[in-house]
């Protein structure tokens, strides 16, 4: 406690980083009030049935992931998955189209024009996202709007304020990062999140105490140590491991040395980080889409039981396209062949291994087999939440337990932690961690 103390102070000393983190507060502090900000012409009072459907399923994801800006009808609604949506598109072009790939290698230049294209794309998801976003409040809560107005009148304004409140959003993220602390993309989905475990947790609290079947105390306990158990293992997920498993470690060295230590490849278990699941939730909610359109009660046994992220369907679904995933996104940011001509170009080899195409087929084979693992363990993490439900643990409280959520917190966090580190070592100050550095989800040491 004592170190802790003495730690915020030094933060307090260094007029930047007390700055950034001001800054960094206000901004947030913008986002959330944005977030109760509701549509011009609709009455607050009567989202009863909106917020009903988004209490569970999956909706209740997307309400979690805008902060709660969902289910309030707010000008925040959409939050900042449409650009995120954008974002992961980008990076699937930049694997089948040449062009994309140019940019890719022209640095600076190209990182400022696939940006560009990536707003662009940005407000085009939201021009259809927007629009399904309101049909959805017409249906849930038609009577939410203002007498004397008609939705068809209705519709195109509040496109615009939606599509512009998600676009504000996006500022905000990016000013965050250049002037405040940590990612503003990554921080403002956090914030979001995290919104909802105060209410989340009290609810739990009172199921557990008050129903017959609640258990008490003790499975209460029991809950808190899982969540412990599944809060480091997430902490071991997004940091990764700070080098290749042993067997391999010994032959994936080059013959440079620095400083007396060879250097090894930079391999992780967890290359792929979060995407793969991100990837999955985003093809998961299509029969969400779907049913958007249509009456529930109509859709098939199959569609009705992707709905259900309880179900064993929706889980075992879930888990293989995040394996499958996994793969393809470590295929896609870890090019054995490149890795293989940068070692050659820099002199370096792996002992027994011929240079070239043999080592880029080897890297690849190495990649493959510790892939298989870290699929296994972030797939396992992505369905805690359906597991907890098992224990009868409530559903909006459930979604702390793994998923999306626990690893975007967690990465956010440490991410944050070692920015804040690097500021005070960089003024020769104590860390946050008497152990050391902080190693966040791009800062991990090989």
């Amino acid at each position: 406690m004592k170190k802790l103390i003495e730690t915020l102070k030094n933060i307090w000393k260094i007029e930047d980083l007390r700055q950034r983190i001001l800054i960094t507060l206000l901004f947030v502090a913008i986002y959330r009030f944005g977030s109760f900000v509701v549509l011009p012409g609709i009455n607050p009072s009567m989202l009863s049935q909106l917020q009903s459907q988004t209490a569970g399923g999956l909706m209740s994801l997307l309400d979690m992931f805008s902060g709660g800006a969902f289910s309030n009808a707010s000008i925040f609604a959409l939050g900042i998955m449409p650009y995120i949506s954008a974002s992961i598109v980008m990076q699937l072009l930049a694997v089948a189209v040449p062009y994309v790939q140019k940019m890719q290698r022209e640095g600076e230049s190209g990182r400022k024009k696939i940006s560009m294209y990536t707003r662009w794309l940005t407000v085009a998801i939201l021009l259809f996202h927007a629009p399904g976003y309101l049909m959805n409040l017409k249906m849930q809560a038609g009577a939410a709007l203002a007498t004397g107005i008609s939705w068809s009148v209705f519709m195109v304004p509040a496109v615009i304020i939606l599509s512009a409140g998600s676009m504000f959003i996006l500022w905000l993220g990016e000013r965050i990062t250049d002037k405040g602390i940590g990612n503003g993309i990554s921080l403002i989905i956090m914030i979001g999140i995290i919104a909802r475990l105060p209410q989340a947790f009290i609810q739990e609290v009172s199921s557990r105490f008050t129903a017959i079947t609640g258990g008490g105390l003790v499975m209460f306990l029991v809950e808190i140590i899982i969540l412990y158990a599944v809060v480091c293992a997430s902490i071991v997920l997004v940091q990764g491991v700070r080098k290749v498993p042993v067997q391999y470690a010994k032959r994936l060295v080059g013959n440079k040395q620095v400083g007396g230590a060879r250097q090894y490849i930079p391999l992780k278990l967890f290359a792929a980080n979060v995407m793969p699941i991100i990837f999955a939730q985003a093809l998961m909610f299509i029969p969400l889409t779907i049913v958007q359109y249509s009456a529930p009660e109509n859709a098939s046994w199959f569609v009705r039981t992707m709905l259900d992220h309880h179900s064993w369907t929706y889980n075992i679904i879930f888990a293989i396209l995040i394996i499958a995933f996994t793969y393809f996104y470590t295929a896609i940011t870890l090019n054995p062949t490149q890795m293989a001509e940068d070692m050659k170009r820099n002199n370096g080899f792996i002992p027994g291994v011929k240079p070239g195409k043999d080592t880029a087929e080897y890297i690849d084979t190495v990649m493959s087999r510790i892939t298989l693992p870290g699929s296994l363990f972030i797939a396992f993490i992505a369905i805690m939440p359906a597991l907890a439900g098992l224990l009868n643990v409530q559903d909006a409280f459930s979604q702390f337990f793994g998923g999306t959520s626990l690893l975007i917190l967690v990465g956010v966090v440490l991410d944050t932690l070692a920015q804040i580190e690097s500021h005070l070592l960089m003024r020769h100050y104590d860390g946050l961690l008497s152990s050391g550095r902080i190693h966040g989800r791009g800062m991990a040491a090989y």
